[in-house]
């Protein structure tokens, strides 16, 4: 037994822990758990906890359905919101088949493998993402407009302002838990927050996400309120995205920092870029999977729906952010497409596929995108070589079929059965009349 497991025997006994919850996500995102009693744990460290991956969205078929959920100690926190005693805490786990092997449909072992690309080449992938979500007065019945709790816009202060509570309340939760959060604020929409997690390597920023996800949910619930994370929840507002900075480090060095550069961005780091807007379309189903992603992505507002590059240009689909002098560390890109009901490991995932890919074939940066894309006409765009990217959930899935990239970063369990999925969602949809149609063709 290593020091980090007894670590973790050691602080259930000493703090009265009687529930340890495993936690692990299928592939569309969605957080699973299962509780076990500390004295399981030893067992479960050393051979997992059996469970049937049948009934798991994406995890294995019904005569593959046996496999293992084993806790990473690494990852062992106490949960805030249950109560003092007696206690409960959880960890994240990685999935393995009966025989040890890493389950080639677990998302965090997809992020982990890419992660070990990156690493063969030396680097090391961090990322720091900034997360929107609303606030609902209550949880809203099918059918029925959703209520915000305010009608504050952008960087507003509200006295007595329930956001200001939430957010107090909710970063207080995730720093009891080790998630250190850099900023929060009232986003430009109705009851629309914004909370920056400080940068972390991408495996644990993942872990973070997931936890982040449900502390919101709990802190909202606790106040009587209802959290969401949908993209487009109200047609006037701007939808919700989860912008996320990213950067590659080769130990303590910055790989996309080069003094005297264009905005001190190395070949690197506009490689990488490259990759990104390259194979842009094609990771589009993975970090914006839901139908009503393309609402947000194509609502307007500062949402990107192209794949362009730019400086200070909150239209494009990745930013250079300024840089701050004599803090070469700092220099990183913004890609400003990810919305937060992602999986946050397949999305961190494809995202550093496309990146690595830009840099192994060397792939050329094309021209920066200094104007607002959205204020061009589709006659000028075409002019200036700005493709777009997939304008609904349909056209995502059309890009990601023929991709090899996305098949190779994946693998290919996860990549056929993401597709399935998303598949028959689009025909769900398709499917629905909606009250735009009765609204405008009934009467006709």
């Amino acid at each position: 037994m290593d020091r980090q497991q007894e670590f973790v025997l050691r602080t259930i006994e000493e703090r009265d822990i009687r529930f340890v919850r495993l936690w692990f996500t299928d592939v569309l995102g969605t957080l699973k758990s299962v509780a076990v009693a500390p004295a399981e744990l030893e067992g479960a460290f050393a051979e997992g906890i059996g469970f049937d991956g049948s009934v798991i969205e994406g995890f294995a078929r019904v005569y593959e359905a046996d496999m293992l959920a084993k806790p990473d100690p690494s990852t062992f926190q106490i949960l805030p919101w249950r109560g003092d005693r007696p206690g409960t805490a959880r960890m994240f786990c990685d999935i393995t088949l009966p025989d040890g092997a890493p389950s080639m449909a677990d998302p965090r072992n997809v992020l982990q493998r890419m992660l070990g690309r990156a690493a063969d080449l030396g680097f090391t992938f961090y990322v720091h993402p900034e997360i929107e979500f609303f606030l609902l007065e209550k949880e809203p019945k099918p059918g029925r407009t959703p209520t915000p709790v305010d009608q504050a816009g952008y960087f507003d202060h509200v006295p007595h302002g329930t956001g200001h509570d939430f957010r107090r309340a909710a970063i207080t939760m995730l720093e009891s838990m080790g998630i250190s959060v850099e900023f929060s604020h009232h986003e430009g929409a109705p009851g629309q927050n914004e909370i920056d997690l400080r940068y972390a390597d991408a495996l644990t920023m993942a872990d973070n996400i997931m936890t982040f996800r449900t502390v919101v949910k709990e802190v909202a619930l606790e106040q009587d309120l209802y959290a969401t994370f949908m993209p487009k929840p109200f047609a006037d507002h701007p939808g919700s995205g989860m912008h996320t900075h990213v950067s590659l480090f080769e130990g303590d060095r910055n790989a996309f920092h080069e003094p005297g550069a264009p905005y001190q961005l190395s070949k690197v780091g506009r490689q990488f870029i490259a990759g990104i807007l390259h194979h842009g379309a094609e990771i589009t189903a993975v970090t914006n999977q839901w139908v009503n992603s393309y609402k947000r992505l194509w609502g307007g507002g500062e949402a990107p729906a192209h794949l362009t590059w730019g400086h200070n240009n909150r239209s494009a689909m990745v930013r250079v952010p300024m840089y701050k002098p004599n803090k070469g560390n700092s220099t990183r890109v913004e890609v400003r497409t990810i919305d937060p009901a992602c999986n946050p490991y397949l999305a961190f995932a494809v995202l550093l596929g496309a990146g690595l890919k830009g840099i192994e074939e060397g792939y050329e940066l094309p021209p920066e995108t200094e104007d607002d894309v959205w204020g061009l006409t589709e006659v000028e765009r075409k002019a200036m070589g700005i493709k777009a990217l997939p304008s609904s959930l349909h056209r995502a899935i059309q890009a990601m079929e023929s991709s090899e990239l996305m098949a190779d970063v994946l693998g290919e369990h996860t990549f056929e059965f993401f597709l399935r999925n998303k598949r028959r969602e689009w025909d769900d949809y398709r499917a629905q009349v909606t009250p735009f149609e009765l609204d405008r063709y009934l009467r006709l």
